[in-house]
């Protein structure tokens, strides 16, 4: 029997769940959206059976469902994550996870209860470059990380003025909640260790500067709010002695976009990176995935070849996620790496409003 979705939620992201999902043989069963006839318009172009404006309707009508997934404004990721679990449905959700820890730890709580699969799509993690890193990390070639450094950083990014994406209250914050992926993808290679203390700051320079609007995001609103950061720059200290720096922007003077992890182990170094010609556009992408040794007196570059992946693992994320219910691969990720990841973001707003480092 095939693993029936429910999908929450019409926009771009779909594509890449149906595609994931049915690659890993799962069915979807319906689609659930409140924008008037934004669900029928994607159970037309997907192929999807039901469509619903409403999640209730979807969930009492649609008893087969064994899971959702939810593509949606960062402040209901949470409410329909937890309504999802105690519905009895494993979850798959977009990122961040919640909009702060507490809200985290709720979800936590509620799929411990359920028993059902609670995942994130930190995509990140399944590009190719992603998971053969993540092997030479495991088998003892870098040894221990000690240090390492996320950048995801633009220079003409802001997803829209106004929008739900610079409103704090459906967003949670800026640059940092939304383009967390590096921070995410270094604790994964470092072994996600927990989280101790950070120091931060951050920059709200552009953030209503219509010259910094990156090529692609939500149309800007007139009416809307635009409270929150445009960059950060932080430090990371772990209780295991690890430590780790963070730039991550919407809107800086850079040269041009750049989405890296460069890391530091006691055997060997690596870095996985992505440039862009242009902010936010795949096709102009170069990937660079590297190891750094000492081999025979000599400093020695390994060059990883892995296949091209211009979704950024987007698919593969959603593929893994339906092969982790039935048993066939090992999750991408667990609710306690998110728990730790929000702890940061947490605590990267707290140092900069008080100018203080923070006691995770």
């Amino acid at each position: 029997m095939s693993i029936k979705v429910g999908v929450i939620g019409a926009g771009g992201m779909l594509k890449y769940h149906a595609a994931g999902f049915r690659a890993a043989g799962a069915e979807i069963v319906a689609v659930a959206d409140p924008a008037p006839g934004a669900a029928e318009r994607a159970a037309q172009t997907w192929g999807i059976a039901k469509q619903f404006d409403s999640v209730d309707k979807m969930l009492a009508e649609c008893p087969e469902l064994d899971a959702i997934s939810i593509i949606v404004p960062n402040k209901f990721h949470a409410p329909l994550a937890l309504q999802g679990l105690k519905a009895g449905k494993h979850v798959f959700c977009e990122k961040p996870p919640a909009l702060n820890a507490t809200e985290m730890k709720e979800l936590i709580a509620a799929a411990e209860a359920s028993g059902k699969r609670l995942m994130f799509n930190f995509n990140n993690r399944a590009r190719p470059e992603s998971q053969a890193m993540k092997k030479y990390c495991e088998d003892g070639t870098v040894g221990t990380i000690n240090s390492a450094q996320a950048k995801w950083i633009r220079r003409t990014g802001i997803p829209g003025f106004g929008g739900w994406f610079t409103s704090k209250a459906f967003s949670g914050g800026g640059a940092v909640i939304d383009l967390c992926h590096m921070i995410d993808l270094s604790m994964y290679f470092m072994g996600y260790p927990e989280p101790a203390h950070v120091l931060a700051n951050t920059f709200d320079t552009f953030i209503t500067d219509k010259g910094f609007k990156g090529p692609w995001g939500i149309p800007d609103r007139a009416d809307g709010v635009n409270d929150v950061e445009a960059a950060a720059h932080g430090f990371v200290t772990f209780k295991t002695g690890q430590v780790l720096s963070l730039q991550v922007s919407w809107a800086e003077m850079v040269k041009r976009e750049e989405v890296s992890v460069v890391f530091q182990g006691t055997k060997a170094g690596g870095k996985v990176e992505r440039l862009f010609g242009r902010d936010g556009l795949d096709e102009t992408a170069i990937d660079t995935c590297e190891l750094y040794v000492q081999e025979n007196g000599n400093s020695v570059n390994r060059t990883i070849v892995t296949t091209e992946c211009e979704d950024m693992g987007r698919s593969g994320s959603a593929q893994n996620f339906i092969e982790a219910i039935e048993g066939k691969a090992e999750p991408f990720n667990e609710p306690v790496q998110a728990l730790r990841l929000m702890q940061i973001i947490d605590a990267i707003y707290e140092s900069a409003k008080t100018g203080a480092p923070v006691a995770i």
